[in-house]
């Protein structure tokens, strides 16, 4: 016997739980499958454990797409207002930490636990360990448990990023299936690596931490700036990231509001190059910078010429990456079902009838900092007032 639904949810995420738990309010019979053990698994370990469910500062501008008009519709039904009165009804405390980027006080688990008795609350059923082996049109999914048939298909599997937490391109194959186009996806919010020779320097930084302004051609981020003993991380690094090509160069700025030119031209002092610029600078850095250019003696003694080369390396220092560390520590996927197949009102396909595509699987991603918590809280709401 198959098993029938109103509604079927594929992907027990941040968008697939917040689509169900707003279809049971409906009085939609609806049902969540996940291959996973575990529930919104990418909820548990966001935010260092405590979940940066949202940004105060949410706007269309903070989303990259294909079709940068796309989300406005979602966005502006469900904000991050909205889902702060829902944490605030079931007593989960939180705070802003910077940017406007807002946490939970104790923990990401706070969240999943209010999903799901929201999903509860409505009779909506969450099914883990259940992988989907077949879809039908129409539409009867063939799944380890049975066969289940619904009127109404949501698609929120997700992207690639984080395989290890069972991220999968089984969305992208649906769309396909049904002839929707899928952009090129590729690693978003992830770390940068380089080649032997700037990773030699980067190797003895590695742990170090600097606020920096990093640029890719119009695009600036100025926030921490992380070195790894693979290349550059942190969150100005991740920023840019979204917005890197493969061959193109980045410009860093290691000092903010100093112009070093400036400092070492007007410095009065004897003391020698790595100890002045350690004032501005950390000290490891400053050594890696001058050992690196083969500058040393008193900054008085520095000719015109290596001071225009320092202040070069220090506030313009470009650098072109070898690559990204892939979708194993992405933190999004870029690209994705292809935006214009779908209704920006509902997410649902424009000609496939029944079936929707939210969260993350959608070619809508937005910057660190809870951004795409908040698309897929409002993609998941929109879906979730018509399936």
């Amino acid at each position: 016997m198959s098993q029938s639904y109103d509604v079927i949810i594929i992907g027990a995420g941040a968008a697939g739980l917040m689509c169900a738990m707003e279809a049971g309010k409906r009085g939609r019979r609806v049902a969540v499958l996940d291959h996973a053990k575990k529930t919104a698994e990418k909820i548990r370990i966001s935010g260092g454990g405590r979940c940066n469910f949202t940004n105060i500062h949410t706007s269309p501008a903070n989303f990259l797409s294909q079709n940068p008009h796309f989300c406005k519709s979602a966005l502006s039904r469900f904000t991050p207002s909205d889902f702060m009165a829902m944490l605030d009804r079931h007593g989960v405390t939180y705070h802003e930490k910077k940017l406007g980027q807002m946490f939970c006080d104790e923990s990401a688990q706070q969240v999943i636990d209010m999903l799901l008795k929201e999903c509860a609350d409505v009779g909506a059923q969450v099914l883990m360990e259940t992988a989907v082996e077949d879809i039908q049109g129409g539409y009867h999914l063939k799944t380890s448990r049975g066969d289940m048939s619904c009127e109404s298909l949501v698609i929120a599997t997700g992207g690639l990023s984080i395989p290890k937490i069972g991220a999968t391109n089984f969305g992208y194959k649906v769309a396909q299936q049904f002839g929707l186009d899928v952009l090129e996806t590729r690693a978003g919010l992830v770390p940068l690596m380089f080649q032997a020779d700037i990773l030699e320097h980067c190797k003895s930084l590695s742990g170090l931490s600097v606020e920096a302004e990093v640029r890719c051609a119009d695009t600036i981020f100025a926030e921490g700036l992380l070195f790894t003993h693979r290349g550059l991380s942190g969150p100005s690094i991740l920023q840019i990231s979204s917005y890197w090509r493969e061959g193109e160069a980045l410009e860093v700025n290691l000092v903010l509001q100093i112009n070093v030119q400036t400092f070492l031209k007007t410095y009065q002092g004897k003391q020698d190059v790595p100890t002045v610029l350690a004032d501005i600078i950390p000290k490891r850095l400053a050594l890696a910078i001058c050992d690196e250019m083969k500058i040393s003696g008193r900054v008085a003694e520095l000719s015109g010429k290596n001071i225009e080369a320092l202040a070069k390396r220090i506030n313009a220092w470009s650098v072109k990456p070898s690559g990204t560390e892939g979708y194993r520590t992405a933190e999004v996927t870029l690209g994705g079902v292809d935006t214009d197949a779908l209704s920006s009102k509902t997410m649902e396909a424009k000609k496939q009838k029944g079936l929707y595509f939210i969260g993350e699987v959608v070619d809508v991603t937005g910057h660190l900092g809870g951004f795409n918590f908040q698309w897929a809280w409002a993609s998941g709401y929109a879906a979730g007032q018509v399936v």
